[in-house]
């Protein structure tokens, strides 16, 4: 586990904001401490004499671990393993609940928020049966085919790991309170945004980039022309993971153009989500 410390010297690199976030998670890597690279920012000068501010971070940490986030970052042994191997992962994760090393045995379903009947089911059944063989299930707490995969899977006593577009101070949809609680307790609940951050339009796509690097997979379920899972999906396949799309999507045009590109599933049954997975890490490690 990283230093409060460098933990604090990361948020204090990321606050100021001179290089992107990716830039930071790269430097910090390299360099094997926040507290290097902050002081190299600064021109080796003191790090205490330029920065009065960072006791306060370390303040301001304990605080939010005491409601019950933790700071993970790129060094720290927590930080989810596939999201390491992926271009544009964050620097730092908050983290309500605990992320454990068997995520990294996980696929994410995701789809429409105004969901249909059959849709849900799918999402349910999906869950159900990566639950069934070892996987932890990742999703967005969003309305509809979200709320249906991270209920099933905890209905059926496995893991699932919810990657939120807000602060964990907030909940979104505010229906999905009570769930992200219940997440957090049996599973665990990230976001790379500020704990107090509101949702924004920015920020859903962003989530979408963490979902599917946290992932071996990404499946969508259902979804329309408009869905931020059509986001999802091109950034899966930019990190190098497959993109499973159930059949029925084919009916639209959208659907049918990504079907045509490498990395695409089309399936019909959960089954064929598992046997692809499989093969596919059997054969080749993770993209970076």
């Amino acid at each position: 586990m990283a230093s409060a410390l460098d933990t604090a010297a990361l948020v204090v690199l990321l606050r100021r904001g001179r290089r992107s976030p990716q830039a930071y998670a790269e430097l910090v890597e390299e360099a094997g401490s926040a507290v290097s690279v902050l002081e190299r920012d600064e021109l080796q000068r003191s790090l205490f004499d330029l920065d009065p501010d960072l006791d306060a971070t370390v303040s301001e940490i304990e605080a939010w671990e005491a409601r019950g986030i933790q700071l993970v970052g790129v060094l720290d042994p927590r930080y989810p393993r596939n999201l390491l191997a992926v271009h544009d992962r964050p620097p730092l994760l908050f983290v309500a609940g605990s992320l454990a090393p068997e995520d990294a045995r996980s696929i994410a379903v995701i789809g429409s928020r105004r969901a249909s009947a059959e849709g849900i089911a799918a999402a349910k059944e999906i869950a159900e049966h990566l639950v069934e063989h070892g996987y932890s299930v990742i999703s967005g707490l969003a309305a509809g085919i979200d709320t249906s995969a991270h209920r099933a899977a905890l209905a059926r006593g496995g893991r699932t790991v919810a990657v939120i577009g807000t602060g964990l101070l907030h909940s979104y949809p505010p229906q999905n309170a009570e769930l992200q609680k219940l997440i957090a307790t049996e599973g665990a609940v990230a976001s790379q945004f500020w704990p107090q951050a509101p949702p924004s339009r920015r920020s859903f796509p962003m989530r979408n980039a963490v979902m599917s690097g946290i992932s071996l997979g990404t499946v969508i379920v259902e979804a329309s022309l408009t869905s931020g899972s059509r986001i999802q999906a091109r950034l899966a396949l930019a990190q190098g993971r497959p993109v499973f799309l159930l059949e029925a999507l084919l009916e639209q045009e959208w659907a049918q153009e990504l079907a045509t590109r490498a990395g695409t599933h089309v399936v019909k049954a959960p089954r064929e989500i598992t046997a692809t997975v499989e093969r596919l890490t059997a054969a080749e490690p993770l993209s970076a």
